[in-house]
């Protein structure tokens, strides 16, 4: 049977007249031709295209075999992204006013679902990878500490692979989390390409986990925007999944995305195995090529050894420059000037590329012989007495990645009471009133209703003064001295 991404083309080659929604009925005007093409697949629920909400046959089928695909009992397509999906899932697993315990290196979706479900979280800290920096997996034992010390959670919830790639013993914390008596969802929004060859993480989705979301946008060759949310096992009301994810999804989803979806998954299902063989040939390539780095590195190599997490994602290019002659954002800011090379995040020591299997050879090669003349002029620089001060000291010995401040109020409230802005270098003892956080990936260095400390504004200082993206603070004026410049909104 054709899938429906060809259903939809062939439907917008026939005679068929549309009396019906959206409003460009296939004839998209002159002024905006350029979606005229996409505007003849752009359609509702008609006679044979099935409804999301509802579905009875091609989406139904669709989702079937997206299910067998990835291994889940069921699986439901997201057209509002992997947000949709985690808003679900914590919704219907856990009971409002409950308890979650979660990763605090979770998305803002996870807060935010925290904040509608006006949950009372407990927050698990990982530790840092030493000299690198990054955050670490969360671990099992971490886990068993927090479910004995807080046997009413309604759920678990980590993220694997994390945003640097970094993949937790899912397998070990579904054990430990089932003989508690309670699920466990996994945010792998960056794992979708997992499990389908050697040489690649498994995928959450066959290691236990209850509930596991997944973006086929971030890795695989499917629109921004689509997800899947994989069910397994009854520790979860299926019924409950389908309420909240009609909920918390539109009620006229694209039959675009549902049809990119479709087809990344036949894809997959067909061809999976070999793209992902071929993948690892050409990062295999890759990382010969940038073995010759000497003052950056990629961090992969070694990165593995240097942790606890149980996998790492080749696919996610970390290069570190926190040997001091670099900042993270200078490298960003190099890459993108002088070699037009987009990269997906600068943080203080490391700038992150991510590769999927439809990057080219050329792209590839491109990124090595940047690295490698930035490489060269970083060197250049360290021997005219250039570089500036080593930070080592911040990442030797792997603990204490995040601040853990105390909780004066909790989120839900804190999100919605009244608020007065103050000077940052003021503002320590005083209650967030607002997140802070570097985005991307938006993973908060304090969250509404957390005690700002010392630490804290320190951190954000150091971010600021470094030009990376730090969102939740507002600068007021000019005077190059951060604390003068930014202020940050407290609860009165």
């Amino acid at each position: 049977m054709a899938g429906l991404l060809d259903q939809l083309n062939r439907y917008g080659k026939t005679e068929f007249y549309p009396f019906h929604m959206p409003g460009h009925k296939r004839n998209m005007p002159e002024e905006i031709d350029l979606l005229r093409e996409a505007a003849g697949m752009d359609i509702t629920e008609i006679e044979g295209f099935d409804n999301l909400h509802c579905p009875e046959g091609i989406l139904k089928e669709a989702q079937e075999r997206a299910a067998r695909v990835f291994g889940a009992e069921e699986t439901f397509f997201l057209v509002n992204g992997s947000t949709a999906g985690i808003l679900t899932a914590v919704s219907a697993a856990v009971n409002e006013g409950g308890r979650i315990i979660a990763a605090r290196n979770c998305h803002k979706s996870v807060y935010h679902a925290i904040f509608l479900r006006k949950l009372n979280p407990v927050f698990l800290f990982p530790d840092r990878v030493p000299v690198y920096g990054i955050a670490d997996a969360v671990t099992p034992e971490q886990v068993e500490k927090a479910l004995t010390e807080y046997p009413d959670a309604g759920a678990v919830l980590i993220t694997s692979p994390t945003y640097d790639g970094v993949v937790s013993d899912v397998k070990a914390i579904g054990d430990i989390a089932h003989r508690f008596g309670v699920p466990l969802i996994v945010d792998a929004a960056h794992g979708a390409h997992f499990g389908f060859a050697s040489g690649w993480p498994e995928s959450p989705v066959r290691l236990g986990a209850d509930l596991v979301i997944q973006s086929l946008h971030k890795t695989l060759p499917s629109l921004t925007q689509t997800a899947l949310l994989h069910v397994n096992g009854s520790l979860v009301d299926l019924d409950k999944v389908r309420m909240y994810e009609g909920i918390y999804q539109t009620s006229s989803p694209s039959y675009l995305l549902m049809g990119s979806m479709d087809a990344c998954v036949r894809l997959m299902e067909e061809q999976g195995r070999r793209i992902m063989e071929e993948f690892s040939e050409r990062l295999d390539r890759f990382e010969e090529k940038t073995s010759r780095l000497q003052t950056l590195r990629l961090m992969n190599r070694d990165l593995p050894e240097k942790g606890r997490m149980k996998a790492f994602d080749r696919g996610k290019l970390l290069i570190w420059t926190g040997n001091g002659k670099l900042t993270g954002n200078f490298l960003y800011k190099e890459l993108l000037n002088r070699y037009y090379l987009q990269m997906e995040m600068a943080c203080d020591t490391y700038v992150t590329a991510i590769a999927t299997p439809w990057d080219t050879d050329r792209g590839l090669e491109r990124l090595a012989q940047a690295l490698l003349e930035t490489d060269r002029r970083a060197g250049k620089r360290e021997e005219d007495g250039e570089s500036r001060e080593e930070q080592k000291d911040d990442y030797e010995n792997g603990t204490g990645f995040w601040p853990e401040p105390e909780r004066a109020r909790p989120l839900h409230e804190a999100q919605l009471s009244e608020r007065h802005s103050c000077p940052l270098e003021k503002a320590a003892g005083g209650i967030s009133g607002v997140y802070v956080n570097l985005y991307p990936p938006g993973i908060p260095l304090v969250i509404p209703g957390e005690i700002l400390t010392e630490e804290v504004i320190n951190l954000i200082e150091k971010y600021v003064s470094q030009g990376l993206n730090v969102q939740g603070v507002v600068r007021t004026g000019n005077s190059g001295a951060c604390t003068v410049d930014y202020t940050i909104a407290i609860l009165n």
